[in-house]
């Protein structure tokens, strides 16, 4: 079986150079070792380290060469729409304060994991919500810096 052996960030190989892709969501993208199945239908050991926070765009260095590009599943997603800046930033606070992974938009909006709970507040302090399928990319934070990788405090609270 192929093993996936490193992960090199988007910014440092040419994804047209990809002999596979894998399609994963964000709970999976957070891995040291497991058996995934590329988007072509064959089977990999993903076979690192240690655990390694991958994005989409990276690459899966394979130990018998080659690369594999790692995709951003689509997911069930909440945009959030403040009512200005000062607002979108409070609700940014709101929802960190819940240890909850944040993407923040090229338009200055807010993604977040679906989450009726969440909506219920985020609503209740005026924002605007959409709920959708899309890739989910939130924010690396601070624990996904320095050794060990790792979004210790990233939790979803599915509803």
């Amino acid at each position: 079986m192929r093993r996936a052996i490193s992960v090199i960030s988007k910014d440092d190989w040419v994804p047209a150079e990809a002999i596979s892709t894998v399609t994963l969501s964000f709970e999976d993208r957070f891995r040291r070792r497991i058996r995934l199945i590329d988007d072509q239908g064959e089977p990999f050991l993903l076979d690192l380290a240690q655990a390694t926070r991958f994005e989409d765009g990276d690459g899966l260095t394979l130990a018998e060469g080659g690369m594999l590009l790692v995709r951003a599943a689509q997911e069930d997603v909440l945009d959030v729409t403040g009512q200005d800046t000062q607002h979108t930033a409070r609700l940014s606070w709101h929802i960190g304060n819940r240890h909850t992974p944040v993407e923040v938009l090229s338009d200055g909006r807010l993604r977040i994991q679906y989450d009726h709970v969440l909506q219920h507040m985020l609503e209740g302090l005026g924002a605007s919500t959409t709920r959708k399928t899309a890739p989910f990319v939130p924010e690396s934070g601070a624990y996904d810096q320095g050794e060990g990788g790792g979004h210790a405090h990233a939790h979803s609270h599915h509803g």
